[in-house]
């Protein structure tokens, strides 16, 4: 309907932003009691997040003209960004920005710079920077939610927690259970979604390689890598945050300070 409307592709992915921002608006609208906070956020959200990625476009349009070592750049600052997201979501946390820092970087970093070994991330500009920009932003999303599961597993079982410790067992020993139930929930949505590929989706990365001439058996193929580049990205990121979180959420002296 809208490419009546509109006949330049810049005008008509105006429209089509504008539509699925708004219907996103409704949705929220419409369950704005479950979450009121959320409606107040999304409407910066989306403006933030359009006029970004349309700098990145510009900024990767530039790039293309230019030396591919300066897609490294782009995946540092996506780190910096990254970590200073998720501390948004985990302020109740002390120190939550370079736990996250030091997580995201471990996860993608590590994950980005094997696969890159291996051959299977060409080191170019056109290949690395999204792909790796998906590999960080759901490192960073799972994280978040990482992070978020924690906090409230430990301020729901605060006595407990204190329990324990007063009976002598160490910080370590009485965060553990609550450790172990943020990480698994928090990499349920990756597991899922390597489980889901091909039946209940094709993801962004098979489509467009279809598109521009690739075999589909390939395509699926190098989906499926991605995808579980994302998983262990992610759980590497989690697995070294959860060994910073006991030093976050205790005092030197073994003290409960989240609450």
């Amino acid at each position: 309907m809208l490419n009546h409307f509109f006949h330049s592709q810049i005008a008509l992915g105006i429209a089509e932003c504008v539509v699925t921002a708004l219907l996103a608006l409704a949705v929220m609208l419409l369950a704005r009691r479950r979450a009121p906070g959320l409606l107040k956020e999304l409407p910066v959200a989306e403006l933030r997040g359009v006029v970004q990625i349309v700098l990145v476009g510009a900024v990767l349009a530039f790039m293309l003209r230019g030396p591919q070592w300066t897609s490294l750049l782009v995946l540092a600052g996506m780190m910096l960004a990254a970590a200073n997201i998720v501390r948004k979501r985990a302020k109740h946390i002390p120190r939550a920005y370079m736990q996250a820092l030091i997580s995201i970087c471990t996860g993608a970093g590590i994950v980005l710079a094997i696969m890159i070994f291996f051959g299977v991330i060409p080191l170019t500009v056109a290949m690395l920077v999204p792909v790796g920009s998906m590999v960080i932003a759901n490192t960073m999303n799972t994280q978040s939610l990482f992070l978020d599961r924690l906090r409230g597993e430990v301020t729901s079982h605060v006595g407990e927690i204190e329990s324990a410790l007063a009976l002598g067992a160490s910080a370590d020993a009485a965060l553990l259970p609550y450790l172990n139930t943020a990480f698994r929930a928090c990499l349920i949505p990756s597991i899922d979604n390597i489980r889901s590929l091909g039946i209940v989706w094709i993801p962004g990365i098979m489509a467009g390689m279809v598109l521009s001439g690739a075999s589909p058996l390939f395509a699926a193929l190098y989906q499926f890598v991605v995808l579980t580049m994302i998983f262990s990205s992610s759980a590497l990121a989690c697995f070294v945050s959860s060994h910073l979180a006991t030093s976050r959420i205790f005092t030197a002296q073994e003290q409960l300070v989240l609450r």
